[in-house]
This record gives C-alpha cells, sequence and structure tokens, in this order.
C-alpha cells in the first residue's frame, strides 16, 4: 500500500497542473491580506456608527472559499489526466487491485488538500488579523485562539472537496463535465438552495456543503446563504459523508467497468 501511495504522490507533483492549482491557492492568501489591507484604511475614514457594521469576516473566509474549489479542481484530474492518456491502464496493471489504486490516489488528494486548505484558510485569517492590526472590527473582538478552531475545520473542507472531484472524476471521466459538477455542489446548487421557500431554504441550506464548516465551528450562519440547523455533530456527519459516499460509490463502479 506504501508503494501505491507513494507511486500517486510522485504522479501527483509531476502534474503541471498541479502546481498552477497549489500556487493559485496560495497566491489567493496574499491576496486576501492586501484586500485587508485596503480595508483597515477603509475602517480609519469612517464614524462609530459605520464601523459597527464594517465585518471582516466574510473577507476571511474568501480564502478557504476558493482553496475549495482548487482542490475540487485538482481531485477531478488527478484522475481524469490519466484516463485522458491511458496512463490508468498502466496504473491498474501495477496495482492490480482497485480498491488499493483508488484508495492510494484518495490518500494522496487528501493529504494534499488538508495541507493547501489549512494553509489558504489559516493563512487567510491570520493575515487579515495582522492586517487589521488593534482596530475594532466588531467580529474581530474574540481571540485567536477563539476562531482559529473554525478556520482549521474550513481547512478540512477544502481536503472533503479534494476527494469530492477525485470520486466525480472516476465516476464520470470526464474532467470538463467533473469540474462542472464540482462547480454546482460547490456554489450553484446552495444559491439555489437559499431562493426556496421558507423553511426549505434554511432545512436544505443546513446540508449543502460549503456551510458545514461554519456549523461546526457553532457560528451562526444568520447572514449566510446557509442555515445552521444542524448540531456540531451532525454537521461534522455530513461533512464526512460527503467524502466517504461519493469515494465508496466511485470504488464500486470502479470494480465493476473496464478503464
Amino acid at each position: 500500500m506504501l508503494d501505491a501511495v507513494a507511486a500517486e504522490w510522485w504522479k501527483l507533483r509531476s502534474v503541471r497542473s498541479t502546481r498552477v492549482i497549489v500556487a493559485v491557492a496560495a497566491g489567493f492568501v496574499l491576496f486576501v491580506v492586501l484586500l485587508a489591507v485596503q480595508q483597515a484604511h477603509v475602517w480609519d475614514g469612517l464614524d462609530p456608527a459605520q464601523r459597527a457594521r464594517f465585518f471582516l469576516r466574510p473577507l476571511q473566509e474568501l480564502g478557504g472559499w476558493v482553496a475549495q474549489l482548487c482542490l475540487g479542481v485538482l481531485g477531478v484530474l488527478a484522475v481524469t489526466s490519466e484516463y485522458r492518456t491511458g496512463m490508468v491502464r498502466t496504473s491498474l496493471v501495477a496495482v492490480p487491485s482497485r480498491p488499493r489504486f483508488l484508495a492510494a490516489k484518495a490518500s494522496v488528494v487528501a493529504l494534499t488538500g488538508l495541507a493547501v486548505g489549512e494553509m489558504v484558510t489559516i493563512g487567510c485569517f491570520l493575515g487579515t488579523r495582522l492586517a487589521a492590526g488593534g482596530r475594532a472590527f466588531p467580529d474581530q473582538r474574540a481571540s485567536v485562539w477563539h476562531d482559529l478552531p473554525g478556520f482549521a475545520v474550513s481547512g478540512v473542507a477544502v481536503a472533503v472537496f479534494a476527494l469530492l472531484g477525485l470520486a466525480l472524476g472516476v465516476l464520470l471521466r470526464s474532467a470538463a463535465g467533473a469540474i462542472v459538477a464540482v462547480v454546482m455542489l460547490w456554489h450553484v446548487v446552495p444559491l439555489l438552495v437559499y431562493h426556496l421557500p421558507e423553511p426549505w431554504n434554511g432545512r436544505l441550506g443546513s446540508v449543502m456543503l460549503p456551510g458545514l464548516p461554519a456549523e461546526i465551528a457553532g457560528w451562526s450562519a444568520r447572514h449566510s446563504i446557509y442555515g445552521d440547523l444542524l448540531s456540531p455533530p451532525a454537521a461534522a456527519a455530513a461533512l464526512l459523508s460527503y467524502a466517504l459516499v461519493p469515494i465508496a460509490f466511485a470504488g464500486l463502479v470502479l470494480t465493476r467497468r473496464d478503464a
């Protein structure tokens, strides 16, 4: 199994698209910090009433939101590039057990997604805090250690998107189709759910993948397009199911059809 994981890691890091995607996700941290510097200058020119309605949290969460899409695409390309070139047949000769082949690929994709996700989400959080300095933004009064776990959970959600992209790539065997499906689950479907009549917008919104980290952290979603009806344990179970169920289904399909 370790040899299979090592081979998948070599394949993933040797693909140019992996370096580009990781660079885009990492570069977005700098972009968010620069926006935070600009927000801090805007804050300096506001009166007290305006400052009470000036929030920094949406900017802090932007990095994780973009990283979810980036790593979802990486998960797709991690397998569809092999289907496109026919390299998947060689991989399955080297690792005849298809469940082991998928498990090794999923392990590498998940760990890459987790590392990049934590780097981006925590980097955006700490970078914006640093840019804000001592300014008393109304949503930044809690200590760093109080808010840090929530952003760490957002980094885990990035890894879930990477696994979801991998599963969709295996199921569809088309980069374009799988990326479209990732985008639908990342933004389009949650946005459509938000426009449903009450109470269905909140009920369905509470199980949408992008909003689950906030529910796990116990953050209120009153100003979000997502609901906040789930308890932290239920939200954690829902987040885990987004990773495990598609991968399990992809593994079942992979063992039942030709490469």
